[in-house]
């Protein structure tokens, strides 16, 4: 059964309590009968430590992505810098 936190509107008295899904929320604070609040906490499952990674939970045959096939027509590269025809120019 889960534990939710509840906290009290009037005098900020904050308490778990552990019900069931079934069970009605809690509406009056057990100390100043005033109105309660249900908190919301992060979730419950925390991956701690090493060892999780991506591929943990796959087979070994290694992944179903194919790379796409190169293409013969694919376009001419430019000159990986402007530096030599610059210095050419110069001269």
């Amino acid at each position: 059964m889960p534990t939710y936190a509840y906290a009290c509107k009037d005098c900020g008295h904050a308490f778990d309590i552990v019900q069931a899904f079934t069970d009605s929320t809690l509406t009056s604070c057990p100390e100043c009968q005033g109105t309660l609040r249900k908190k919301f906490n992060s979730v419950g499952v925390v991956f701690k430590g090493s060892g999780f990674y991506r591929t943990d939970s796959r087979d070994a045959k290694g992944s179903t992505v194919t790379p796409a096939p190169a293409t013969a027509a694919a376009p001419a590269a430019a000159p990986a810098s402007p530096a030599p025809a610059a210095a050419a120019a110069a001269s």
